[in-house]
Protein backbone atom coordinates (compact mmCIF):
# COMPACT_ATOMS: atom_id res chain seq x y z
CA UNK A 1 0.00 0.00 0.00
CA UNK A 2 1.55 3.31 -1.24
CA UNK A 3 0.73 6.95 0.15
CA UNK A 4 0.46 9.89 -2.38
CA UNK A 5 -0.15 13.36 -0.40
CA UNK A 6 -3.01 12.46 1.74
CA UNK A 7 -5.02 9.47 -0.54
CA UNK A 8 -4.00 5.71 0.17
CA UNK A 9 -3.81 3.95 -3.16
CA UNK A 10 -3.23 -0.01 -3.23
CA UNK A 11 -0.12 -1.50 -4.76
CA UNK A 12 -0.76 -4.84 -5.41
CA UNK A 13 -1.22 -5.78 -8.89
CA UNK A 14 -4.03 -8.17 -10.55
CA UNK A 15 -2.99 -7.84 -13.63
CA UNK A 16 -1.62 -11.17 -15.40
CA UNK A 17 -3.60 -13.58 -12.75
CA UNK A 18 -5.24 -16.17 -14.06
CA UNK A 19 -7.36 -18.79 -12.97
CA UNK A 20 -5.65 -21.84 -10.90
CA UNK A 21 -6.85 -25.15 -12.06
CA UNK A 22 -5.70 -28.28 -13.08
CA UNK A 23 -3.96 -28.49 -16.41
CA UNK A 24 -6.69 -30.82 -17.71
CA UNK A 25 -9.18 -29.95 -20.56
CA UNK A 26 -12.81 -29.96 -19.76
CA UNK A 27 -15.21 -32.55 -20.60
CA UNK A 28 -17.70 -31.78 -23.49
CA UNK A 29 -20.84 -30.09 -21.57
CA UNK A 30 -23.55 -32.28 -22.51
CA UNK A 31 -26.27 -34.47 -21.09
CA UNK A 32 -28.04 -37.82 -22.04
CA UNK A 33 -31.64 -36.28 -21.64
CA UNK A 34 -33.46 -33.74 -20.02
CA UNK A 35 -33.80 -35.09 -16.25
CA UNK A 36 -35.03 -32.13 -13.71
CA UNK A 37 -33.88 -33.93 -10.74
CA UNK A 38 -30.10 -33.75 -11.95
CA UNK A 39 -30.83 -29.82 -12.50
CA UNK A 40 -32.29 -29.94 -9.31
CA UNK A 41 -29.28 -31.27 -7.72
CA UNK A 42 -26.90 -28.87 -9.66
CA UNK A 43 -28.79 -25.92 -8.71
CA UNK A 44 -27.70 -26.55 -5.11
CA UNK A 45 -24.00 -26.84 -6.27
CA UNK A 46 -24.81 -23.52 -8.45
CA UNK A 47 -26.51 -21.47 -5.33
CA UNK A 48 -26.79 -23.56 -2.39
CA UNK A 49 -24.89 -22.88 0.76
CA UNK A 50 -21.93 -25.59 -0.62
CA UNK A 51 -21.53 -24.07 -3.86
CA UNK A 52 -19.45 -22.57 -6.55
CA UNK A 53 -21.72 -19.33 -5.53
CA UNK A 54 -20.77 -19.35 -2.22
CA UNK A 55 -17.04 -20.09 -2.92
CA UNK A 56 -16.82 -17.09 -5.31
CA UNK A 57 -17.87 -14.81 -3.27
CA UNK A 58 -15.97 -16.09 0.11
CA UNK A 59 -13.15 -15.74 -2.07
CA UNK A 60 -13.80 -12.48 -3.27
CA UNK A 61 -14.05 -11.21 0.09
CA UNK A 62 -10.82 -12.58 1.31
CA UNK A 63 -9.24 -11.38 -1.59
CA UNK A 64 -10.21 -7.45 -1.06
CA UNK A 65 -9.38 -8.32 2.83
CA UNK A 66 -6.13 -9.58 1.89
CA UNK A 67 -4.75 -7.06 -1.14
CA UNK A 68 -3.77 -4.31 1.35
CA UNK A 69 -1.38 -6.49 3.38
CA UNK A 70 -0.74 -9.68 1.46
CA UNK A 71 -0.86 -8.84 -2.17
CA UNK A 72 0.55 -12.48 -3.25
CA UNK A 73 -2.02 -14.23 -0.98
CA UNK A 74 -4.64 -12.21 -2.73
CA UNK A 75 -3.37 -12.95 -6.12
CA UNK A 76 -3.80 -16.19 -5.52
CA UNK A 77 -7.25 -16.03 -3.86
CA UNK A 78 -7.99 -14.24 -6.93
CA UNK A 79 -7.01 -17.29 -9.30
CA UNK A 80 -8.87 -19.97 -7.46
CA UNK A 81 -12.24 -17.39 -7.50
CA UNK A 82 -11.67 -17.31 -11.12
CA UNK A 83 -11.67 -20.88 -11.00
CA UNK A 84 -14.55 -21.44 -9.35
CA UNK A 85 -16.42 -19.17 -12.01
CA UNK A 86 -15.41 -21.60 -14.45
CA UNK A 87 -17.09 -23.76 -12.48
CA UNK A 88 -20.36 -21.60 -12.10
CA UNK A 89 -20.40 -21.65 -15.68
CA UNK A 90 -20.22 -25.23 -16.31
CA UNK A 91 -22.91 -25.79 -13.57
CA UNK A 92 -25.16 -23.46 -15.45
CA UNK A 93 -24.84 -24.71 -19.08
CA UNK A 94 -25.69 -28.35 -17.75
CA UNK A 95 -28.57 -27.32 -15.41
CA UNK A 96 -30.31 -25.35 -18.93
CA UNK A 97 -29.69 -28.82 -21.02
CA UNK A 98 -31.08 -30.64 -17.93
CA UNK A 99 -34.21 -28.60 -18.71
CA UNK A 100 -33.71 -26.77 -15.19
CA UNK A 101 -33.66 -23.15 -14.20
CA UNK A 102 -30.38 -20.72 -13.80
CA UNK A 103 -31.38 -18.37 -10.88
CA UNK A 104 -29.60 -19.12 -7.52
CA UNK A 105 -32.15 -21.07 -6.35
CA UNK A 106 -31.49 -24.50 -4.61
CA UNK A 107 -33.95 -26.82 -5.52
CA UNK A 108 -34.07 -29.25 -2.64
CA UNK A 109 -35.59 -32.90 -2.81
CA UNK A 110 -38.26 -32.55 -0.08
CA UNK A 111 -39.67 -29.34 -2.36
CA UNK A 112 -37.93 -27.15 -0.63
CA UNK A 113 -36.25 -24.03 -2.40
CA UNK A 114 -33.68 -21.55 -1.12
CA UNK A 115 -32.38 -18.43 -2.38
CA UNK A 116 -28.48 -17.89 -2.60
CA UNK A 117 -27.90 -15.62 0.60
CA UNK A 118 -24.20 -14.07 1.70
CA UNK A 119 -24.99 -15.50 4.85
CA UNK A 120 -23.42 -19.29 3.43
CA UNK A 121 -20.18 -17.29 3.42
CA UNK A 122 -17.23 -17.03 6.52
CA UNK A 123 -15.95 -13.68 6.02
CA UNK A 124 -12.82 -12.74 8.30
CA UNK A 125 -10.60 -10.52 8.12
CA UNK A 126 -7.20 -12.91 9.85
CA UNK A 127 -5.11 -14.37 6.82
CA UNK A 128 -4.93 -17.60 8.16
CA UNK A 129 -9.03 -18.18 9.14
CA UNK A 130 -9.24 -16.57 5.56
CA UNK A 131 -7.53 -19.32 3.98
CA UNK A 132 -8.24 -21.80 6.53
CA UNK A 133 -12.13 -21.44 6.09
CA UNK A 134 -11.43 -21.86 1.90
CA UNK A 135 -9.83 -25.31 2.36
CA UNK A 136 -12.74 -26.28 4.38
CA UNK A 137 -14.79 -25.05 2.33
CA UNK A 138 -13.39 -26.77 -0.79
CA UNK A 139 -13.51 -30.04 1.67
CA UNK A 140 -17.39 -29.25 1.61
CA UNK A 141 -17.72 -29.09 -2.05
CA UNK A 142 -16.14 -32.16 -2.87
CA UNK A 143 -18.39 -34.04 -0.75
CA UNK A 144 -21.55 -32.46 -1.95
CA UNK A 145 -19.90 -33.10 -5.62
CA UNK A 146 -19.01 -36.66 -4.69
CA UNK A 147 -22.22 -37.33 -3.10
CA UNK A 148 -24.58 -35.95 -6.03
CA UNK A 149 -22.46 -37.88 -8.41
CA UNK A 150 -23.79 -41.35 -6.76
CA UNK A 151 -27.40 -39.67 -7.20
CA UNK A 152 -27.19 -39.45 -11.22
CA UNK A 153 -26.79 -41.97 -13.94
CA UNK A 154 -25.36 -39.13 -16.64
CA UNK A 155 -22.26 -40.33 -17.27
CA UNK A 156 -21.50 -36.59 -19.03
CA UNK A 157 -22.58 -34.61 -16.22
CA UNK A 158 -20.61 -37.14 -14.26
CA UNK A 159 -17.38 -36.62 -15.98
CA UNK A 160 -18.12 -32.50 -15.52
CA UNK A 161 -18.14 -32.62 -11.78
CA UNK A 162 -15.37 -35.41 -11.69
CA UNK A 163 -13.30 -33.05 -13.41
CA UNK A 164 -14.66 -30.03 -11.04
CA UNK A 165 -13.81 -31.81 -7.83
CA UNK A 166 -10.02 -32.50 -9.51
CA UNK A 167 -9.87 -28.36 -9.21
CA UNK A 168 -11.36 -28.62 -5.92
CA UNK A 169 -8.67 -30.93 -4.29
CA UNK A 170 -6.33 -28.60 -6.41
CA UNK A 171 -6.94 -25.49 -4.84
CA UNK A 172 -7.12 -27.22 -1.56
CA UNK A 173 -3.63 -28.10 -2.29
CA UNK A 174 -2.71 -24.71 -2.95
CA UNK A 175 -4.20 -23.20 0.17
CA UNK A 176 -2.55 -25.71 2.57
CA UNK A 177 0.88 -24.46 0.86
CA UNK A 178 -0.38 -20.72 1.64
CA UNK A 179 -0.92 -21.45 5.31
CA UNK A 180 2.20 -23.36 5.41
CA UNK A 181 4.10 -20.21 4.12
CA UNK A 182 1.91 -18.21 6.69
Amino acid sequence: MEKKDNTTVSSCSFAGVKPIMMDLPYPPICVKEKNEAFANLLSIDYGGAVSEMSAITQYICGENVLCIDHCSVAQVILGIAMAEMIHLQKLGQLICLLGGDVDFIARYRNGRRKLWTPEYIKISNNLENIVSSNIDSEKDAINQYKMHIHMMNDENVIAVLERIIKDEEYHIMILRALLENV
